[in-house]
Order: C-alpha cells, then sequence, then structure tokens
C-alpha cells in the first residue's frame, strides 16, 4: 500500500507477499526449473564445472562452510523460485572460485601486486554507508567494485574480451528480474548494474560471509560463522582485489560493508594500512530500516514470512554487531580512520569527503570535487520515496531496542531522544 501524499510505502504483506501478476508469471516459470535445481553440493560443484570446463577449486576449506549452509538451506519449506534462485547462486560462487583458480595459474604475477591501503567504510546501513561509498566510486581518486563485476568478477574462458561484456548483460536481466519480484527493495537499498557494491558478495566466493545470512534465516550457519577466525576468508578477498586489478586495472579500492564493523582485528591484520570510516547514526530506526529490507527479501524464497522471528534475530545479531564495534573501535589509530555522524554528513556531504580525503592523504582535485557534485545533483535522499518502517510493525519495542543498543549510542552519538 502506498501512501502517495508523504511518499511512504507501506508493506503490509510481510508475513504473507503478494505480487504482481506479471511477477506470479515470472514466479511460476521459476518454480517449473526447480527439480533440475537440487541444493546438493555434489551436484552444485558438478555444474559449476560443467559450465566453465575446470576443475581446480582452489583450497578446499570452503567445503565445510558451503555443506553447513546448504544442510541448513534444505531444512527451510522454500518455494519453488527460492531453490532457483539458491542453485544459481551457489553454482556462480563456485564458478567463481574455479576462475580465479585458473586465472592465478596463468598469471601467478597476480600475488606479486601490492595493493595500496584500501578506504574502508564500516557502519550499518542506513547510516550513511552506501551513499558515502557511491559519492567516492564517482570520483576517479578510487577503485570500485560494479555490482556486475562483484556477482560475476573474472570471466569466463569462452567470453574473454568479449565485448559488449555478456556479464553486465546478464547482471541486467538479473536486477530487472529482482524488481519485478521485489519492486520496493531499492527503496531500501537501490540496486543497478552500475553502482558500487560490497565486496562481501567477493568473501561470499569463499562462503563465509554476512551476506549469507541475510539471505536466508539460517541461524546455527549464522553462530557457526560468527565464531569462526575469518582471517583466511579475508586474505581471499584480497587475492580477488588483486585478480581484479590485474584484469581491469585501479590504483586505491574504496570498499564498503557493515560486517567490518565486527572484523577489526582481522582487518586490522589483514590490510594493516586500511583508512576506516566509519558511519554512526541511531541504531533504532536503522535497525528496523535494515529488519524491514530483510524481512521483505525473505519473499525470494518463503510463502510465508515468520516476521517476529526474523525481526528478533537481526536484532540479536546487530546488538552483537555494534557491541564488537565498541570493543574493536580503538584498534584502529586516528591517524587512519574518522568517525562521521549521520546527521553531520546530510548537512555537509563534500565536508565530510574532504575530511576523508585528508585522512587517506588524497588530493581533492576539481576533477573528483566535480564528479561528486555531479552524482549528488543526480542522488538526493529520498527521491523515490520512502519505506514506512516502526517497532510495532515488526512485534518490537522502541524502547527495548534503545536499551540493548545503550552501549553502542553511548560510545558514538551520545544521547539519542
Amino acid at each position: 500500500m502506498t501512501d502517495t501524499t508523504a511518499g511512504l510505502i507501506h508493506l503490509d504483506d510481510l508475513a504473507e507477499p503478494r505480487y504482481s501478476p506479471e511477477a506470479e508469471q515470472l514466479r511460476q516459470m521459476m518454480a517449473m526449473l526447480a527439480p533440475d535445481c537440487p541444493l546438493d553440493t555434489d551436484v552444485l560443484h558438478a555444474r559449476a564445472t560443467e559450465a566453465t570446463g575446470l576443475r581446480d577449486f582452489g583450497p578446499d576449506d570452503y567445503r565445510e562452510r558451503l555443506e553447513r549452509y546448504v544442510a541448513e538451506l534444505r531444512e527451510i519449506d522454500m518455494h519453488g523460485p527460492g531453490i532457483v534462485n539458491f542453485h544459481a547462486q551457489l553454482v556462480q560462487w563456485l564458478k567463481n572460485r574455479l576462475l580465479l583458480t585458473d586465472l592465478l595459474k596463468r598469471h601467478p604475477e597476480i600475488h606479486d601486486i601490492e595493493l595500496a591501503p584500501p578506504v574502508i567504510i564500516a557502519g550499518l546501513p542506513r547510516s550513511g554507508t552506501t551513499h558515502l561509498h557511491n559519492m567516492l566510486a564517482a570520483a576517479p581518486t578510487f577503485r570500485s567494485l560494479p555490482y556486475w563485476e562483484s556477482v560475476e568478477p573474472f570471466p569466463l574462458p569462452a567470453e574473454q574480451g568479449v565485448q559488449p561484456d555478456p556479464r553486465i548483460t546478464r547482471m541486467d536481466v538479473a536486477v530487472q528480474t529482482m524488481d519485478t519480484l521485489m519492486p520496493h527493495f531499492a527503496l531500501m537499498h537501490e540496486m543497478t548494474t552500475d553502482h558500487a557494491h560490497e565486496e562481501i558478495q567477493l568473501l561470499a566466493n569463499d562462503f563465509s560471509t554476512m551476506l549469507m545470512e541475510t539471505l536466508a534465516h539460517v541461524p546455527r550457519w549464522t553462530d557457526y560463522y560468527w565464531n569462526r577466525d575469518q582471517t583466511s576468508s579475508y586474505r581471499y578477498l584480497v587475492t580477488q582485489l588483486k585478480a581484479l586489478q590485474f584484469l581491469r586495472g585501479g590504483r586505491r579500492w574504496v570498499l564498503k560493508s557493515p560486517q567490518h564493523l565486527g572484523q577489526l582485528p582481522v582487518l586490522n591484520t589483514v590490510l594493516p594500512d586500511a583508512v576506516i570510516a566509519f558511519t554512526h547514526r541511531d541504531p533504532v530506526p536503522v535497525a528496523l530500516s535494515m529488519i524491514a529490507m530483510v524481512t521483505y527479501s525473505e519473499r525470494m524464497y518463503h510463502d510465508r514470512v515468520d516476521v517476529r522471528a526474523v525481526a528478533d534475530a537481526w536484532v540479536d545479531r546487530l546488538e552483537r554487531l555494534l557491541g564488537m564495534c565498541v570493543r574493536d573501535r580503538d584498534l584502529i589509530p586516528p591517524e587512519r580512520s574518522v568517525d562521521i555522524g549521520f546527521d553531520d554528513f546530510m548537512a555537509d556531504e563534500m565536508g565530510v569527503v574532504r575530511r576523508l580525503y585528508t585522512v587517506a592523504d588524497e588530493p581533492l582535485t576539481d576533477g573528483a570535487q566535480s564528479a561528486i557534485s555531479e552524482y549528488l545533483a543526480g542522488h538526493r535522499r529520498g527521491r523515490h520515496g520512502r519505506v514506512h518502517t516502526s517497532a510495532e510493525l515488526f512485534g518490537l519495542d522502541a524502547d527495548r531496542l534503545r536499551e540493548r543498543f545503550a552501549r553502542y549510542t553511548n560510545r558514538f552519538l551520545g544521547p539519542v531522544g
């Protein structure tokens, strides 16, 4: 339901999703493919090998993580389109491993590439991370990861050098499909073929990323993930960044993900010179916004969504994530970090960019300022409308949420009314 006067979208079908006729037709077509898309690790590996002609998946420690994830997915009462989506996603991650391993064999000099210290944005969704990421990505100063490249980072052997790049064409279709099935998702997190995307998509190629718990409610796998040392997976990420730089150039990466709030010791080990920008905002509306996004996207594999169960689970993990940030923030010294309050950012966007360029020791050239200003002119906040959220919508209590997030709030924002 839409409140056109206020530009608000009220999601009144979170528990029992409704679809447009076009979306329902697409769902029926996808459901027909489900019998040929088993969530079986042997089949997944075989499909990846068949698609690439390759057999070496690289270091095999990922297999336990994949098997645990797939085992829990199979316990979900998943509809046909969801099975097809997960099958395709898992095969793609395995294909990416095969293609990276092959690329490294053919070009071992990739390992010798020295990455310039990246600029990393760490903060919860809706705290300004995406906006800041896209502003920085708009300038020629930094190398960013477009969505299409994050999903298919390494070209298939038969498609190397083909123009237009078939990966971009496939992503155009995927984005259109997502927009059909989840027409309001873009109001919560805009997804286009070329927009700057998070490197957690690359971490998924090692089957160890917060992304995997946003795609499905898998509490056992989530506990397993958060209790695992992520150092090896972040090193795998660095290898991928080197490979992407080898393939398509770039001087210095700008990266972004909320999961980094819980991995600051790992970042310090793997990327010890990285500059980290922490974005901060009242976590109660931020949490409600993220819960809306996750519960809404559950329709991609569920006919009926247990909104309260999903909301409770995400409150738990966000509390844990913010607690890890409080615990570890001081590991990142002031000479390579900056804390950015959301209100300050919205009041002076270019001022925040100048601060970050200073900490990163980068000149803010006329060309960079012009590119960022042009981006801002076409991407004003709320230009497409926004989704209404409230604690009551998810069966939560706002005062109780504020109590649970108080440690983080008191540390970075002071008392919030």
